[in-house]
């Protein structure tokens, strides 16, 4: 590594790719156990394993662009093309669940009585909660956006303080959803309403967690000095990833909460 001769980064041999692997194959079987033994003990271990599996390869990650200077131009722009490709992936993936969705919801069976909502179902009121969930995760992208620019400008301060407002939004529609599941009047085993309903709100609420577990990374990150204005590529992820979020809420708030209701 010392002659290297190309603008290319050769990642040195890591164990945390098998170590993750290895704990989302316990996290599904975990998940089958619990399903069909009410056991909570082998998925909870996989879901630590993975955790800590996260931070020590998040930690290498940033010491490799931070500390060794290993992330060159090059790299940097395959790791943007790597996030933009992963958010395709995951565009496609809720594609599926609109599918479903308006599969069922444009042509119900007699079975749903010819309607949509189904007859027993009960949906939420879209200018409630939904409503206000929609005005909380417009703000947190206002605010990361903010956040984004300030790195740009070198305003350090207003960086952070972009980055809090956005972490502490996120957190807040977090809560309201957990809010909104408890006082849920149907569950996921009632129709396919309910079905589609919680899969996609549920899997958007558990991609909601993720990115502001990426963006506090982030912020300790900034806090730390490890962004500058012209080489902040993980915020820049973390970012788009955020604006993704914000994008397939707007869809589930029109098409679920407000049409489908």
């Amino acid at each position: 590594m010392t002659n290297q001769n190309h603008p290319y980064h050769l990642v040195e041999k890591s164990p945390w790719p098998i170590v993750a692997s290895i704990s989302a194959m316990l996290l599904t079987t975990g998940l089958v156990k619990w399903f069909h033994l009410f056991s909570l003990n082998l998925m909870m271990l996989a879901l630590l394993a993975i955790l800590l599996t996260s931070s020590q390869w998040w930690r290498d990650v940033s010491r490799e662009s931070t500390l060794q200077g290993l992330h060159t131009l090059k790299v940097v722009n395959g790791l943007r093309m790597g996030m933009i490709l992963f958010i395709v992936s995951e565009i496609l993936f809720f594609f599926s669940f609109f599918w479903a969705f308006f599969h069922s919801s444009l042509s119900p069976t007699m079975e749903l009585g010819g309607i949509w909502p189904p007859l027993h179902i009960q949906p939420f009121n879209p200018f409630q909660i939904p409503l206000l969930n929609t005005a909380i995760l417009l703000a947190s992208g206002v605010t990361v956006t903010w956040a984004h620019h300030a790195v740009c400008e070198n305003l350090h301060t207003q960086a952070i303080q972009g980055m809090i407002l956005t972490v502490l939004l996120g957190l807040y529609f977090t809560f309201l959803q957990a809010l909104e599941y408890m006082e849920a009047p149907f569950t996921i085993a009632d129709s396919v309403y309910s079905s589609t309903f919680f899969v996609a709100t549920g899997f958007h609420g558990l991609h909601v967690i993720i990115g502001s577990t990426f963006l506090l990374t982030c912020l300790f990150r900034l806090n730390a000095g490890h962004f500058s204005n012209s080489h902040h590529v993980g915020l820049e992820s973390a970012i788009w990833y955020w604006h993704f979020v914000d994008v397939v809420w707007l869809f589930l708030y029109i098409s679920i909460y407000w049409w489908g209701s």
